[in-house]
């Protein structure tokens, strides 16, 4: 497209933006939940006075467009322009034709309900690229000018908007159980940023190291890099072989590696995304769908 966007994109924004309408509409405003960011003020103008979230979510950040879009960039501004439009679109359409879900009873299923839906749509909207606008365009400006990290102006603002809604409408129970939506919500986030695919990173140090390499290459079709260490108690230079394996497969890994020396050091960490060869590529460099 000549504006820089992407039909893939947007389509995910979409659906992102329907996923985080529903979970708000069905779970937080059926339940008497609240949430953080301008999501939190929008529900908080419903439960007070009525006023539409589908209206007071654009009235919110149209203003906040002019300001942000030389932050966000070009594509990320229309993404984010797009996410914003379809997310009250949906509040509107999801408030008209509600299914209706009585949890009252069960607020701890209400917030992790809730919780999934929004972490969900929003995990898919960020991670094509796009914002739903309001506190994340703050936060940016607060990192421009005054330096503060995104996640700590996130913080104070969805503390500050919590604290006003206990205040004003909400009684002990539902904040706690507020406060359980955020919490899912933004660990469901991390995980669609992150990926459900996760691989293992395996840092070896060995006498062996040529006979292990050829190992995994062989036996598993995985590459391994050669990396240059220090001793820092010897001060002697020795090769540490570094290698990416699926989850599934460091099992395996490990078996191969003590088949050839029992007493290699081995370290494995946690790969939440793997870009490259064998991962996303194919041996002829083609995109791998998953």
């Amino acid at each position: 497209m000549k504006l820089g966007l992407r039909f893939k994109n947007i389509f995910f924004i979409l659906l992102g933006s329907a996923i985080f309408a529903f979970g708000i509409v069905h779970f937080n405003m059926q339940n008497n939940l609240a949430e953080g960011g301008f999501t939190g003020i929008t529900l908080l103008l419903y439960f007070i006075f009525s006023w539409d979230p589908a209206i007071t979510n654009l009235i919110l950040n149209i203003p906040l467009f002019f300001v942000g879009w030389k932050l966000l960039g070009r594509s990320v501004f229309l993404y984010t322009i797009i996410g914003t439009l379809a997310v009250s679109l949906f509040l509107a359409i999801f408030q008209k034709y509600q299914i209706e879900m009585p949890l009252y009873e069960d607020l701890f299923l209400a917030a992790l309900f809730a919780g999934v839906f929004i972490g969900i749509g929003l995990g898919i909207i960020f991670r094509y690229g796009g914002t739903t606008g309001g506190v994340d365009i703050i936060a940016r400006l607060g990192q421009k000018y005054f330096g503060w990290t995104m996640g700590r102006t996130m913080f104070v603002f969805d503390f500050c908007v919590i604290t006003i809604s206990l205040i004003t409408y909400l009684n002990y129970r539902e904040a706690m159980y507020t406060l359980v939506v955020v919490f899912i919500g933004a660990k469901v986030i991390d995980f669609m940023q992150e990926g459900a695919y996760s691989a293992r990173g395996a840092m070896i140090i060995s006498d062996k190291n040529e006979e292990i390499a050829q190992s995994i290459l062989s036996d598993m079709d995985r590459g391994v890099t050669i990396l240059k260490g220090v001793g820092s108690f010897t001060k002697q230079e020795r090769d540490v072989l570094y290698c990416v394996v699926g989850k599934n497969e460091i099992v395996r890994l490990k078996s191969v590696i003590h088949s050839v020396d029992p007493h290699a050091f081995v370290s494995v960490t946690i790969v939440h995304d793997v870009l490259g060869e064998g991962f996303t590529l194919d041996e002829n460099k083609a995109p791998i769908e998953r």
